[in-house]
């Protein structure tokens, strides 16, 4: 068997592991489908009314910033499914069996964008059930699909990062945390323009706005500018960061360094 036949074997192993404990885990399925459900029926009913984003319907608005947030806490998922496996010495124990090295790694990353994938994909046809009306054509679908699933699998290694960065479960969820503010500094849930100047700066710059801005052109048909290169830029390069990242601290903990 080849180096590359033999590590993809072992990551497909890895990741029935990680599914198999998802489907274990309630807490895990909860982060990943009721909570965005949850947030996308709360702003929309509860305060949609109140918000204006400058025409259209306030749950066509929304639903990018919905996406943004499922990942967010996935984010969070994977970095404690992470630091647990490390805390308790479990990839210790991987590291003395003749699997690829990363494995486990690659197991957690893909096990996340799946789960996260099946999150959204529900969370879009709650959407569609109250209203949600896209007027993407296929082709606009399937680059939104692209894009999400580039925005899931630079958030899973970064995530990963974390989780062997942190040392413990409790770590790792307050590190990750940061992605669940991220989306509300954004133009996920509101424009920029609205918010104060000050804040602007940031909020109108930071790679969720730009995200979250192509999602909403490619769904809704509204202008995407710039929005679309500067998008696919930050998620490659999280993506690739985050795998850096990710194996030098697994390679760091390896070595006892």
């Amino acid at each position: 068997m080849s180096t590359v036949s033999h590590a993809l074997t072992d990551s497909s192993t890895m990741l029935r592991r990680v599914l198999r404990h998802t489907t274990r885990n309630p807490s895990t399925l909860m982060m990943a489908i009721i909570l965005p459900g949850v947030l996308l029926l709360l702003l929309d009913y509860g305060f949609g009314g109140a918000i204006n984003t400058g025409g259209g319907r306030y749950v066509d608005y929304l639903i990018p910033g919905i996406i943004l947030m499922g990942a967010s806490y996935s984010a969070s998922v994977t970095a404690v499914a992470v630091a647990t496996d490390s805390s308790q010495g479990i990839i210790d124990r991987f590291r003395t069996m003749a699997i690829a090295r990363t494995a486990v790694l690659t197991g957690h990353v893909v096990g996340s964008v799946l789960r996260s994938l099946f999150g959204i994909a529900l969370v879009v046809l709650v959407a569609l059930a109250i209203g949600f009306r896209p007027t993407a054509d296929p082709l606009r679908w399937l680059a939104a699909v692209g894009l999400v699933v580039l925005m899931l699998f630079a958030v899973a290694w970064v995530a990963t990062g974390i989780g062997l960065a942190a040392g413990s479960a409790s770590g790792a969820a307050g590190l990750a945390a940061i992605f669940q503010l991220l989306p509300f500094l954004s133009g996920a849930f509101v424009p920029t323009g609205t918010m104060p100047g000050w804040l602007q700066a940031f909020t109108a710059n930071q790679p969720m706005t730009h995200i979250v801005s192509t999602l909403r052109g490619l769904l809704t048909g509204t202008p995407i500018g710039d929005h679309g290169w500067i998008a696919l830029a930050w998620c490659a390069g999280g993506a690739v960061a985050g795998y850096l990242w990710a194996r030098a601290a697994y390679n760091k903990r390896r070595t006892g360094r």
